[in-house]
């Protein structure tokens, strides 16, 4: 079985970053996203679109494709869609760009450089976004992630303060 792929409507970007950053292909809609639009999106990209907008579940050409969740927080919103589609928090880590979920590559040499000498002599590696344009490493903020998809991984929905 292919690995779904999501689109999150706007009131759920904070579900749609954690899931990239599992390293699921997820789409996050832009703000002011016409409901129509969202479900021909999902639709054409075979995307399951999330949402907690009971109108929008209700639209007639969803294909049953349109997941509603009932939580009002992000951990009780993974719970739900953990239980829904048996999500693993752990499937590949911080391998898409959180801000526009492109696929990173290992950063260059070159790349490298961009990267503070404190970070670096923590872990060597680095990755680069091409669509952002954009040098990523593991600084704290990732560490905190990380516990958090471990968390989420173990059935412990709280997001990690660390």
């Amino acid at each position: 079985m292919a690995e779904p792929r999501f689109l999150c409507d706007e009131m759920l970007q904070r579900l749609g970053r954690w899931l990239r950053a599992a390293g699921f292909d997820t789409a996050i809609a832009a703000s002011g996203s016409d409901d129509r639009v969202l479900v021909e999106q999902s639709r054409n990209e075979e995307r399951w679109l999330i949402t907690r907008d009971r109108h929008l579940a209700r639209f007639r050409n969803g294909d049953g494709r349109i997941v509603l969740l009932q939580s009002n927080d992000t951990p009780g919103l993974a719970a739900e869609l953990s239980e829904r589609f048996q999500i693993d928090w752990l499937h590949r880590p911080f391998s898409r760009c959180l801000d526009c979920n492109t696929p990173l590559r290992p950063a260059t040499v070159d790349q490298l450089k961009e990267v503070p000498r404190e970070a670096l002599a923590i872990d060597p590696t680095a990755w680069y976004c091409p669509t952002c344009d954009k040098v990523l490493w593991r600084g704290s903020h990732v560490r905190r992630m990380r516990h958090t998809l471990e968390k989420f991984d173990r059935g412990e929905w709280v997001v990690a303060k660390e």
